[in-house]
């Protein structure tokens, strides 16, 4: 199992763009986790920096577990154009989906990504960022819902754009009324959030964004779980999300991005759902490969076969494009090789499993071909 493992060409079906400038060790760490950088702590001391010393390292030809700033140093000498040839050929991925719509540091932009990787690359629609860009742009609050419409629609007709997503888990968690909201709700609330400006975090207009994705009829991906300061856990369970699910049913896929700790619940929604589906992508990253079989063993208790797909979620730093690929290989593969061991799977049937959650079920959603032309020049 390991060797088909690492023989496999993955699909990254959720991830962003890495940083194109070089980054000072504060810049570094701050990446580094999800959370705050504090005085005497330093996020190399948990897990995902232990990991990122042990398993990226060598890539910069670095010994594995080198100390901190024999691995800064490294890295600012190698500079960030080689850094990331590095770590983004190394994770040998094959086609990567790549999340546009968050970007306050400089980013590669997905053929970019995709140049450094050898891969193909298509583009996630994050519709937060269409609907604040409707609000910039000016729109009268009973004429928000078809500017919106039409904004996103407009977004998801451009060339390679294969899934749409939503933050909602951070904008007001999955607790919202499941049934689309009257066009003079949407009136109503836009008329107060284009008053107070800001992001959008208005249930009522989050519970339209969501509509209007059922509405363009590409696969949905949701936000779930953990992430930084700025989301409430128990709001991102999505467990939550079980009525509106239930009341979209025989429409669009849904993705459910990260999961973790609910990995458990996710599992359980793409059992009972048919049109659900998970990963545990933000996850790997942060748990690292000593805890990444842990996770997806949880995540496969019961899910279908066909429903678990793989990510990164790798933002800003091109070592969780690597750090992601190398703990799904191995969490994967160390639980497989047991289960075929033991004589609870055949060998030809982990090997399927091995193909449709690297690489065929995120082909199979989006529609991606099956053996993408990498993008070089």
């Amino acid at each position: 199992m390991h060797e088909a493992l690492a023989a496999l060409r993955l699909v990254d079906h959720h991830c962003h763009g890495v940083t194109t400038g070089p980054l000072d060790p504060s810049g570094f760490e701050s990446l580094l986790t999800e959370g705050a950088a504090w005085p005497g702590i330093s996020p190399f001391d948990t897990p995902a920096g232990v990991a990122v010393r042990r398993h990226c390292a060598p890539v910069l030809d670095l010994p594995r577990h080198a100390s901190p700033d024999a691995y800064l140093a490294r890295r600012a000498d190698l500079g960030p154009d080689e850094v990331n040839r590095r770590f983004l050929a190394a994770a040998g991925v094959d086609a990567l989906c790549v999340d546009t719509g968050y970007a306050p540091l400089p980013l590669t932009s997905p053929h970019e990504l995709a140049r450094a990787a050898g891969a193909a690359a298509f583009e996630v629609v994050r519709l937060e960022s269409v609907a604040e860009s409707v609000a910039r742009a000016g729109v009268e609050p009973d004429e928000y819902t078809a500017a919106f419409r039409r904004a996103a629609e407009d977004a998801v007709r451009a060339p390679g754009v294969v899934a749409v997503k939503s933050v909602a888990a951070y904008r007001t968690g999955f607790a919202l009324d499941p049934a689309r909201p009257t066009r003079a709700e949407v009136t109503e609330a836009a008329r107060r959030w284009l008053a107070a400006g800001g992001r959008l975090d208005d249930p009522v207009l989050v519970r339209e964004l969501l509509w209007t994705a059922v509405d363009l009829g590409l696969p949905l991906q949701l936000h779930t779980g953990f992430g930084d300061g700025d989301l409430r856990l128990a709001g991102a369970d999505p467990a939550l999300l079980t009525d509106w699910l239930r009341l979209i049913a025989g429409t669009i896929p849904v993705l459910l991005l990260h999961c973790w700790p609910y990995q458990r619940q996710a599992a359980y929604l793409a059992a009972v759902f048919e049109q659900v589906y998970l990963d545990v992508g933000l996850t790997l990253h942060h748990v690292g490969p000593a805890r990444a079989r842990a996770v997806l063993e949880e995540a496969l208790e019961i899910t279908p076969f066909r429903k678990l797909l793989y990510s990164s979620d790798a933002y800003g730093l091109a070592e969780f494009h690597l750090l992601g690929a190398v703990s799904f290989r191995r969490g994967l593969g160390a639980l497989l090789q047991d289960r075929v061991d033991a004589d609870e799977l055949s060998p030809d049937d982990a090997l399927r499993l091995v193909r449709w959650t690297g690489s065929g079920n995120a082909r199979r959603l989006y529609g991606l071909p099956s053996a993408p032309v990498p993008c070089r020049d």
